[in-house]
């Protein structure tokens, strides 16, 4: 077991390839993890498509793949948690950088390295991680959803739960109903959000939203868009309006339907200026913008422990499972939604 296939994006090139590559040694502090599943997500494909440019890349080259789940194959020097090879796990989609003030104090990080991005990721037969980003998983989980649960689940997981802090009986609109803003809704109704309201100009996406909870969903070119929006809400506008999808226009028409104290939360991601062209109203009627990146560092095993125990089925969410010699095809299918993907997962 000398070298594996991993794929591979060249930063200086642009271009994105499968290739033969040497097994990863575990240093101190560290795991080799056989990788049994690995998501295929839109971060990936900007990062490709050069729209997501890495904040602290050490190489010119990164394995992609920040969705990760397999199990330990062996074991570094020095390790505190008393892990086991052949333990089943899933992988936090970054980790703090053990360099900043902040980390040396025991303070959240302000300068997060993301798996796959900054550092190499799961898109491999083999990856390394860190022992603190290890989530152990139980036996009744697959490895393929729990592969996702990082990022796919735990992005709007965390966005809906500490970002919003949603609680029952409020209103939320979502924007995107795509991998993570499909998982936007089933979180929202686990807190016991009312109504939901899922918007999206895909007819398919619009039936996806209903089918995970939603109770309705709009098109967001539809003439009597804010009309409906009212109604549903009894003329109070919404509480919160997540954007799950990234773009400026969204963000525009999600702040107008915000009703008193409504707050946009940003989950989506975008080089493009952020933009509220609404005037007095939005501070008449004490509006809020809240940016949002990732999960928060229980989010995943606090969402390990749901699923394990019933209370979400992600098996719904799982679109395809494509060989990962044909990575290139799942990033072409998830970039044109071919098929209308929610998360392809690739598996060594």
């Amino acid at each position: 077991m000398d070298t594996m296939l991993a794929g591979r994006f060249h930063l200086d090139s642009k271009k994105f390839v499968v290739e033969e590559v040497p097994v990863p040694v575990p240093g101190p502090g560290e795991v080799l993890v056989e990788v049994r599943a690995a998501g295929v997500c839109l971060s990936d494909v900007h990062l490709i498509d050069g729209s997501l440019v890495p904040l602290f890349a050490t190489s010119n080259v990164v394995t992609v793949g920040h969705e990760v789940s397999g199990v330990i194959h062996s074991l570094g020097p020095g390790l505190r948690r008393g892990l086991t090879a052949g333990t089943r796990v899933t992988l936090e989609a970054g980790q703090s950088c053990d360099q900043c003030a902040d980390c040396a104090r025991r303070r959240p990080c302000t300068q997060i390295r993301t798996r796959g991005i900054d550092y190499d990721g799961g898109w491999a037969q083999y990856t390394l991680a860190r022992e603190d980003t290890l989530i152990p998983i139980p036996d009744q989980l697959p490895f393929d959803q729990a592969a996702i649960i990082p990022d796919a689940v735990s992005t709007p997981y965390a966005a809906v739960v500490a970002t919003a802090g949603v609680r029952p009986a409020q209103s939320i609109g979502v924007w995107g109903v795509g991998g993570v803003g499909a998982h936007n809704i089933r979180v929202a109704r686990l807190v016991g959000a009312a109504p939901i309201i899922a918007i999206d100009p895909l007819p398919g996406a619009r039936q996806r939203a209903l089918a995970f909870g939603a109770d309705l969903a709009l098109d967001p070119t539809a003439g009597d868009f804010t009309d409906q929006i009212l109604k549903v809400t009894g003329g109070r506008g919404l509480d919160f309006a997540f954007d799950c999808a990234g773009f400026p226009a969204v963000r525009e028409q999600a702040a107008a339907v915000l009703g008193q104290h409504g707050a946009l939360i940003l989950v989506g991601i975008t080089p493009e200026p952020l933009t509220i062209s609404e005037g007095l109203t939005f501070n008449y009627l004490s509006k809020q913008v809240r940016g949002h990146y990732g999960g928060f560092p229980e989010s995943v095993s606090e969402l390990v422990q749901l699923a394990s125990n019933g209370r979400l089925d992600l098996a719904p969410s799982i679109t395809d499972h494509i060989p990962l010699a044909d990575a290139a095809d799942a990033i072409h299918r998830l970039e044109n939604k071919i098929g209308d993907p929610i998360r392809l997962v690739l598996v060594p």
